[in-house]
């Protein structure tokens, strides 16, 4: 089953990507979280060890490999390989987190145009394309906000896309673009995530704003002070406090999804 999690930023997308992570690995999954946004925080939402995140190197920053895999031999400056070699990469890079699952953090790709045709950005593609493809696993990426940059290729691996949306009009107006994209790039199953969800009069407001989407709304998260506080001693929520409001609705989003992928797969 493969995972996507979008939406704008601050919205929640690195709390519920690296949640759903640990709950799918604590089950006995097989696991492999994708970091692809510039902020690179999901290594503190999965627990990773201070001493395995200090020497993570984002993927997007291995200037040396990116060169060598996307270097066409004899041609000219501003000529390189648009589908690269990248099998091994998630193998050799990444990371081993608690509960057995695995990080790999690709970064965002840091260029003044979003859909820029640069070696970076043609290995990164080429590389989400062969995770979301060809792995046999549990993959749950947590995407840089919007999602302009995702080429068809990349998308038709989706499985599963959670566009994950907080209490406001610019929050969900990003969304429906989002979930406008995504089903133009052939996604199927889409659905909409509220976080940081006060009381039921928001949750009316938001299914009232997304009536004539075609998404319902699949799942909100309650707002919950205790993920501030896991987030600023730096711990994992799911560690800090299990038994949190916005954990416990994690892990009842989490149990909508295993539903799903039996559904989806192993029936």
């Amino acid at each position: 089953m493969k995972i996507a999690v979008a939406g704008k930023g601050g919205v929640g997308k690195t709390l519920i990507a690296g949640t759903l992570s640990r709950l799918f690995a604590k089950d006995g999954f097989k696991v492999l979280a994708i970091d692809n946004d510039s902020a690179m925080n999901l290594s503190y939402t999965l627990g990773i060890d201070n001493e395995v995140k200090e020497k993570i190197v984002p993927i997007s920053e291995m200037k040396k490999m990116i060169e060598k895999r996307t270097n066409v031999p004899g041609a000219g400056p501003g000529v390189y390989n648009i589908n690269p070699r990248v099998s091994d990469i998630p193998d050799k890079y990444k990371v081993s987190g608690p509960d057995g699952l695995q990080l790999l953090v690709l970064g965002g790709i840091e260029e003044p145009a979003t859909g820029c045709l640069c070696p970076e950005n043609a290995l990164i593609r080429t590389l989400l394309h062969n995770l979301l493809v060809k792995r046999d696993e549990v993959i749950v990426v947590d995407f840089e906000a919007g999602l302009e940059h995702l080429g068809r290729g990349t998308a038709k691996g989706i499985d599963v896309m959670l566009v994950i949306a907080e209490p406001s009009q610019k929050s969900l107006d990003l969304c429906h673009k989002v979930i406008d994209l995504s089903k133009k790039l052939g996604v199927i199953n889409i659905y909409l995530i509220a976080n940081k969800v006060i009381d039921e009069s928001q949750t009316d407001i938001i299914n009232e704003r997304i009536n004539e989407w075609n998404i319902p709304l699949y799942h909100s998260i309650p707002y919950d002070s205790v993920i501030g506080k896991a987030d600023l001693e730096g711990v994992s929520p799911i560690d800090y406090n299990p038994d949190s409001k916005a954990v416990k609705s994690l892990i009842s989003l989490y149990s909508k999804l295993k539903q799903l992928k039996v559904e989806l797969f192993d029936i």
